[in-house]
């Protein structure tokens, strides 16, 4: 349960129910994670423009590359808590050739 809740603002640690409910917990940190990949993809579209004038272009270019890493590792995380929480709700992984 830690991991789900390191992929949560840190104050969801103090409610009960995340720490009694996997489940909840699951649900919760993909609804966080969506939202900050939400956040990411509105910082990536804007940020070029919004900082082109106010600091050098190499800040703005990484930046922006910040905001692509960020894209990819939240991705990877939401997929990962994808993979939890169908495995909390009982299904169960079948191989296929």
């Amino acid at each position: 349960m830690g991991w789900l809740f390191d992929q949560c603002p840190a104050d969801y640690r103090g409610y009960d129910v995340l720490r009694h409910q996997p489940l909840v917990l699951a649900r919760f940190a993909a609804t966080a994670l969506n939202a900050a990949l939400a956040a990411a993809d509105e910082g990536l579209r804007t940020v070029r423009a919004e900082l082109r004038d106010r600091v050098a272009p190499q800040t703005v270019e990484a930046a922006a590359a910040a905001y692509e890493r960020e894209r990819h590792r939240l991705r990877g995380a939401r997929h990962a808590v994808d993979l939890v929480e169908r495995a909390l709700r009982g299904e169960r992984w079948v191989p296929r050739l």
